[in-house]
């Protein structure tokens, strides 16, 4: 554990690397970010009731183009702490940065040597970098498995205290609009793909993509770099599923 708090310290302190320009998520650094102290996540807690939760993925994850408290695995932790004394859930530790693929975010958690450490709660969503980067399908199927896999040892073992979060169809936004056929049908092999794999592990699916695919009926879901979901549109996906995780972490 200890050489876990020193690797975090490490790369926390380092300046941050701009993400390349053949992701379509620019205007952005990259970086690996603990919405709050690192402790609440990683020490382990004197309250059992106190849940450690780990978010893995990119730019969703991390919510770029919006405001921190925006962040959807922040809202979600706001939700469940909301709604019951039955438990508090912590700060989400986020391991997520724009612009990474299935490989960045492996690499990222083997530089932080992650897996030595124990969570209650575990999300992972990734996915659409190796859709907009033409990555081939089989080897994201291989990567993401790799990744559910580790996700699963990182909630001791039980894939009942893991999530998955299905990848938002950015063909409905200005930015990907005039391509969204493709971009929607490309998208939906890798949900397809992420759905089974993730299924076949007994772990949570929650299919946020539909939510997505409200725009531009429904206003204000699209951040203002005109690609991202908006704080608001975060907020629907969290309101699709918190209790269900809610279920998750009180009966597991």
């Amino acid at each position: 554990m200890t050489s876990l708090f020193l690797c975090l310290f490490f790369l926390l302190g380092c300046q941050p690397e701009e993400v390349s320009s053949s992701t379509p998520e620019t205007d952005t650094t990259a970086t690996v970010i603990p919405s709050s102290a690192l402790s609440p996540a990683t020490a382990p807690s004197d309250n059992p009731q106190v849940i450690k939760y780990l978010a893995l993925g990119d730019s969703y994850t991390i919510g770029q183009s919006v405001p921190e408290e925006g962040r959807w695995p922040v809202q979600l932790a706001a939700k469940i702490n909301e709604h019951t004394d039955e438990c508090h859930l912590s700060d989400p530790f986020i391991i997520a940065t724009t612009g990474w693929t299935t490989a960045n975010l492996s690499d990222a958690m083997d530089n932080m040597m992650i897996d030595t450490a124990q969570f209650d709660l575990v999300s992972l969503l990734i996915g659409v970098n190796n859709q907009y980067q033409g990555l081939s399908l089989d080897a994201y199927e291989v990567e993401y498995e790799a990744l559910l896999d580790r996700a699963i040892a990182l909630a001791g073992g039980n894939p009942e205290r893991v999530f998955v979060v299905s990848i938002p169809d950015y063909g409905y936004t200005p930015f990907g609009e005039p391509n969204q056929a493709s971009i929607s049908a490309e998208l939906a092999q890798f949900n397809a793909a992420c759905q089974t794999i993730t299924e076949d592990h007994g772990v949570a699916h929650y299919n946020i993509t539909p939510i997505s695919q409200q725009w531009p009926d429904t206003p204000n879901l699209v951040a203002s770099d005109n690609l991202h979901p908006s704080d608001v549109q975060y907020g629907m996906w969290v309101d699709s599923f918190w209790e269900d995780v809610f279920f998750q972490i009180t009966n597991n």
